[in-house]
């Protein structure tokens, strides 16, 4: 029997140039540096180091399983190392997302964000590695929805034998640590009761209800929630497989032609529309924006990554683009006033307990007068 490979997309923000917009390129050759003398010891067979924004991303192959520790090990090295570079460079928020002082056995609940997903790999094993900046793992439901579970959008449900019988969704319930499994497309109603507040229920996994093959994963750590204070979004990685009874590499990207609304943005507390961009376009300036997302391709083979493709990097999604600047202006005229700005529960951080304490000795109770009783005859 083939082994299980493993696909790690490990990512953090661990120093941005110039403040939360890019990476500096001497913190992806340290990654670079500490991958490749992983690979030599065998901790894995494979990596690519990219960015989105100033998140540093970590693409890596191996044979060990998820949640991994010599694997995650490996990842931490290489987030202490950059932020190390980060600081010497006075590089903005260094080491922000690294929550902890020490490595203690995988780097879940550690700050960075993990998506992973094990699997025997097929003849062609193409998959596609998306990476956000600027939004949190909610961001995905909409997509997820529309790939998995609309027609519409996924004529594989139709027409394909292995996605007729739909897909199962594992959904997350963020504040209470709880996990759902419902199947589409009967519970589909359900499921969108659930995953149309994504700012608590994301979907963390899809599988192929034929026989069970994970079709998705998607990171799901919300920094705010492990570390009780603000400390950046999510900025939320993604792994998808595609082709021979997985949704085609067009149905998979399609549903990010529509710009569609995710929290995030500056400070992590407004809303905007996510921009699918090209990796050389993978940095937010515009209020520290809009939320971004780059799509690369690969395919795996003997558990080598062959590839990437620049997905995003395509004229068919300048129209994406464009709309999603017409959306971004129109939000940004609203200000501080919502739906731009989130509301108090779901602000990373706000001053409005600090002005309500300030006001509160100004505060009256509302006193409204009643109207005294009418007779009868002078009502008639």
């Amino acid at each position: 029997m083939s082994r299980k490979v493993t696909l790690s997309v490990i990512k953090a923000d661990v120093g941005g140039l110039a403040g939360h917009h890019i990476v500096h390129p001497d913190l992806l050759a340290t990654a670079t540096r500490v991958l490749a003398e992983g690979r030599e010891r065998g901790v894995i067979e494979d990596f690519y180091v990219t960015h989105v924004g100033d998140d540093l991303e970590l693409i890596m192959t191996h044979y060990k399983g998820v949640d991994n520790s010599e694997v995650h090990g490996l990842a931490w090295e290489a987030f202490v190392e950059a932020t190390k570079v980060a600081k010497s460079l006075g590089l903005y928020g260094a080491g922000q997302d690294l929550l902890a002082d020490s490595f203690s056995g995988n780097v879940r609940g550690l700050g960075p964000g993990v998506a992973e997903m094990e699997f025997i790999e097929r003849p062609s094993e193409p998959v596609v590695v998306f990476m956000a900046d600027k939004t949190e793992p909610g961001a995905f439901n909409l997509p997820f929805y529309r790939i998995f579970a609309d027609p519409f959008n996924t004529a594989g449900l139709v027409i394909d034998p292995k996605l007729h019988h739909g897909f199962r969704f594992e959904v997350m319930d963020l504040y209470e640590s709880l996990v759902y499994e419902l199947n589409t497309p009967e519970e589909a109603y359900d499921l969108l009761a659930l995953i149309g507040s994504p700012y608590r229920y994301t979907v963390k996994r899809v599988y192929r209800r034929l026989d069970g093959e994970i079709a998705a994963v998607v990171s799901s750590e919300r920094l705010s929630l492990i570390a009780g204070r603000y400390v950046g979004k999510d900025d939320p990685v993604a792994i998808v497989r595609a082709q021979a009874g997985f949704p085609a590499l067009g149905e998979i990207l399609e549903p990010f032609a529509t710009p569609h609304l995710v929290a995030g943005w500056m400070r992590g507390s407004f809303v905007g529309p996510l921009m699918p961009v090209s990796q050389r376009d993978a940095k937010t300036t515009r209020f520290d924006g809009p939320p971004r997302i780059i799509a690369l391709g690969f395919n795996i083979k003997d558990g080598k990554l062959v590839g990437p493709s620049d997905l995003f990097d395509d004229p068919a999604f300048d129209e994406a683009r464009r709309t999603a600047n017409i959306i971004a202006d129109y939000m940004r005229r609203h200000g501080p006033f919502m739906p731009h700005r989130l509301g108090p529960e779901e602000m990373e951080y706000t001053t409005l307990p600090e002005v309500l304490k300030k006001l509160s000795g100004r505060a009256r109770k509302l006193e409204e007068k009643k109207s005294a009783p009418q007779s009868k005859e002078a009502h008639e």
